[in-house]
């Protein structure tokens, strides 16, 4: 999760999420992609999509702000340059947020969980090829257990999600048979079967 440190009171120096006031002439997506810009220099979204509306009454001091919050992803092989203030952190690790951010970096993480059970939302987090192992390490990250490389190239195989690219990746330092680079078979996010879910193993 990126986050910033603000700079002006309430909550100077706290960790926040980047955002700010919608212009009259924008949509809320259009603020989004603009703020992130603008102000932790991240362009290359592969998916966003509205998240939530926080309104309490007491999330913000002072007059009341209501914050429309938006998911956005960034594939795992872009690594912008964020300015010094700007920091990517682990979701499981939070540092201290301002007002209700961690509140909303936590409901983000439990919509990328769920969807990633039922969509092909998976193309948003990896790169244009891959292979099977790192983005079993993808899927891993984000669902917080391990995940089977086998079981998962199986349910996304049968989805019809996965593509063989006919290309492989350099071997690693051991060696070893040169592992097979897939690609997602579409780059816009669709519903691929609404009664899946990713379960933890059982213990």
């Amino acid at each position: 999760m990126l986050l910033w440190r603000r700079a002006l009171d309430p909550h100077l120096g706290r960790w926040s999420l980047p955002g700010g006031r919608l212009r009259p002439d924008e949509d809320v997506e259009t603020s989004v992609r603009r703020q992130l810009k603008e102000k932790v220099d991240v362009r290359q979204l592969k998916h966003v999509e509205q998240l939530a509306v926080f309104s309490d009454p007491s999330r913000v001091p002072g007059p009341r702000v209501v914050a429309t919050a938006f998911l956005a992803l960034v594939p795992s092989d872009v690594d912008p340059e964020v300015p010094e203030d700007t920091e990517w952190h682990d979701v499981a690790k939070l540092p201290r947020t301002a007002f209700d951010h961690e509140a909303i970096v936590l409901r983000a993480r439990d919509r990328l969980r769920s969807k990633l059970s039922y969509t092909n939302l998976g193309f948003a987090l990896a790169p244009d090829e891959f292979t099977i192992s790192a983005l079993r390490g993808l899927y891993s990250a984000a669902l917080g257990y391990r995940v089977s490389a086998t079981n998962l190239q199986r349910v996304l195989s049968r989805r019809g999600l996965l593509v063989p690219t006919g290309h492989t990746a350099p071997p690693g330092r051991a060696g070893g048979r040169p592992a097979a680079l897939f690609s997602f078979a579409g780059k816009g996010m669709q519903v691929t079967d609404p009664f899946a879910v990713f379960k933890p193993p059982s213990r």
